[in-house]
């Protein structure tokens, strides 16, 4: 699995409670947070204000879509998730696993 995000201007329409500043991109508007396979097909998506940290929408993304890897047996293979410089794995391991305990029999988390 791999993860990333990308900061974006959203719609003048667009309310102010929905938009945030995101001050490494100089970007007015929201973040898209996604999760794809080895394919490239999309896994897990999420949307927040561009104000969230990577970290903060990788863990919120994550806790979300906590029910997938409750449901993944112990015996197999951890999942391995690729994130790049602007995450801190040790961090998000750390509040994955106040969400369920066990994360860490399940995924592993290296830097690209």
């Amino acid at each position: 699995m791999i993860i990333d995000s990308q900061a974006v201007q959203n719609t003048c329409s667009a309310g102010v409670e929905s938009k945030g500043f995101c001050r490494y991109k100089l970007t007015n508007g929201i973040k898209r947070h996604l999760a794809v396979d080895s394919l490239g097909f999309p896994f897990f998506t999420c949307c927040t204000k561009a104000s969230v940290s990577d970290d903060r929408g990788l863990i919120m993304m994550l806790s979300e879509n906590i029910d997938y890897f409750r449901a993944k047996p112990m015996n197999v293979h951890k999942i391995t998730i690729l994130v790049d410089s602007g995450y801190h794995p040790d961090f998000i391991m750390r509040e994955l696993e106040k969400v369920y305990p066990q994360i860490g029999k399940k995924i592993r988390m290296e830097k690209s």
